[in-house]
């Protein structure tokens, strides 16, 4: 439900701010008045096209806003939760704002979205019938929607979404399945030659560090030999060898600690020193004596190594990740074998739920079928009160590809002068027409038992056209529907305005050379001269008056017998 509307430097309106209510809202006043921007104005804030000349001349820029109630509705709160939308107490601000040069920028609760994101949601808010191209009621899903809730199709409807969903998530899994295979078997020679490859090298995990340890010993016997000589002399084998000083100074210690007790444990000191020194001269020993050049075994370990480095430079930075690689071969060429077992079942899966999604498809066509010929003969009928005598409505259901919405496409077709082959809605339909046809469609809608979600319905020109009975069929069954939904309807028919829960006045005003259009709410005796006016002219007369105090009495009273008819 729209709560409130805020306008700014749009088109005559200088700045204008209305709230709306629940039930039947009616916008009446002179023609030319503004009436229809208001419409236009909300059309917009529902993501319309914008241009620069809706900016009112000498502003910078147009503003539009507007706090609406959401229904309850799971799509809506999918699509305000994958857009990290979150309502505030059940409350949404859309905001648009239109520059001077023609740009936009719109915005939900603070958030900037898209023009096209709020298309989307304004489907969840508002249905616009006027003036204007971008009606809703011209989409194929908008056609089908008002078809399936006449015919009572929802859970009939959700069987074959849930079948559909399960049948497509097989068929795509059985096409990426086919897709993977075509891109395999297109490798599987290349597959085949490096598990070979890497096979024969028969790698093992830090192989290389071990080899290029023994390749940098073998590079350098000669100095390696030269350091162990010098170190086994430095410590064992010279006169002046560490040994030979630790021993001499282990002797004088024993004189020393004979004369002087104190200091033997401190001497004893020595004695690990100088078995460590004489371990490491052994070790020097054995060292050398196993230190030899061996150019055969360094060609091997270079051979080797050469042969590791590439499958590195293929396959991995390391020889883990060339063994890793290695197991996702085996596994990607395993999988090819195994490939005509998965598609075999994913086939006769697919083939199952395409059987289910068929038979729950086929029993949804039916009951449209049943329901179209019922639709379109009420929806005449509805036309012949509202002074379309003539108009011939049909549904045409268009048989198309497996979709979530069934095995057909739903088209309103009309020919609005007999003798005319009916053709789409929105190539036939003048803006009056339109309004009508959409009203006589919701109020049939509007009779089956389970209702589409509360929006808010928005009628400009519903009256074009007609007058007397008929305007006050139009007056009743916009009442009809606002039991169940908010309806904002611009009018220029008294008959029509009798009808009205809360009554608004358009009007021009002169503000020194510029001119600005303003709304209000009318209080009762404000209402009942507006009516006057509307029955009687510029010149309103006390019978005028006394006129459209009866004309209220009488839509009230009809109200009555409409709730108890409910």
């Amino acid at each position: 439900m729209l709560s409130e509307l805020r306008i700014e430097n749009f088109a005559v309106i200088e700045r204008i701010e209305v709230c709306f209510h629940g039930g039947l809202n009616l916008l009446t006043g002179e023609t030319g008045s503004g009436k229809s921007i208001v419409v236009d104005a909300l059309d917009l804030l529902l993501g319309g096209r914008t241009s620069a000349e809706m900016v009112r001349t000498g502003a910078e820029r147009a503003r539009l806003s507007g706090l609406f109630a959401i229904p309850k509705d799971p799509e809506l709160n999918v699509l305000l939760s994958e857009s990290g939308i979150e309502p505030e107490d059940g409350e949404l601000w859309l905001e648009r704002e239109i520059l001077a040069n023609g740009k936009s920028r719109a915005f939900v609760s603070g958030r900037p979205v898209t023009a096209a994101f709020l298309r989307q949601l304004g489907r969840f808010l508002a249905d616009i019938h006027g003036q204007n191209d971008q009606q809703m009621l011209f989409e194929p899903e908008a056609q089908r929607e008002i078809l399936d809730q006449f015919a009572e199709a929802a859970e009939l409807l959700d069987q074959v979404r849930r079948a559909w969903r399960q049948w497509d998530a097989c068929r795509r899994q059985l096409s990426e399945l086919e897709q993977r295979e075509k891109e395999k078997l297109k490798l599987a020679d290349l597959w085949t030659f490096q598990q070979r490859e890497i096979e024969q090298a028969a790698p093992k995990p830090g192989e290389d560090a071990v080899l290029e340890a023994e390749r940098r010993r073998l590079q350098n016997v000669s100095r390696l030999r030269e350091l162990a000589v010098a170190a086994y002399d430095a410590l064992y084998e010279s006169p002046e060898s560490v040994l030979a000083g630790l021993r001499a100074a282990g002797r004088r210690l024993e004189e020393l600690s004979r004369l002087d007790p104190s200091f033997a444990e401190p001497s004893q000191t020595l004695e690990p020193a100088r078995y460590a020194v004489e371990e490491v001269a052994l070790a020097l020993r054995d060292y050398l004596s196993g230190l030899e050049a061996d150019p055969g075994r360094l060609e091997e370990i270079e051979s080797r190594l050469a042969v590791l480095d590439k499958l590195k430079r293929k396959y991995g930075p390391s020889l883990e990740e060339v063994l890793l690689y290695l197991e996702r071969l085996r596994e990607d060429l395993a999988a090819l074998e195994s490939y005509e077992e998965r598609q075999a079942t994913l086939l006769r899966s697919l083939q199952e739920l395409e059987q289910a999604y068929d038979e729950a498809a086929r029993r949804l066509s039916e009951l449209r079928r049943r329901a179209a010929g019922r639709l379109a003969q009420q929806v005449e009928e509805e036309l012949r009160a509202l002074a379309m005598e003539k108009t011939v409505f049909e549904v045409e259901l268009i048989e198309g590809e497996r979709s979530e919405n069934g095995l057909e496409q739903v088209r309103f077709l009309v020919s609005p002068n007999p003798g005319e082959t009916p053709r789409p809605l929105e190539k036939v339909a003048s803006g009056g027409e339109l309004s009508r046809i959409a009203l006589a469609l919701k109020t049939c809608a509007s009779g089956a038992a389970v209702a589409d979600p509360p929006r808010t319905l928005v009628f400009d020109e519903v009256d074009a056209g007609i007058g007397g009975r008929a305007a006050e069929v139009v007056g009743r069954r916009l009442k009809q529907l606002a039991a169940s939904h908010q309806v904002l309807c611009v009018t220029h028919l008294p008959q029509i305005a009798g009808f009205a829960d809360h009554h608004y006045f358009v009007e021009k005003q002169m503000t020194g050379r510029r001119t600005a259009a303003s709304i209000r709410k009318l209080k009762a005796a404000e209402r009942v001269h507006e009516i006057g006016r509307m029955l009687s002219g510029e010149k309103v007369t006390p019978e005028a008056l006394r006129h459209a105090e009866s004309l209220i009495r009488i839509c009230a009273a009809q109200e009555t017998s409409l709730s108890k008819l409910d």
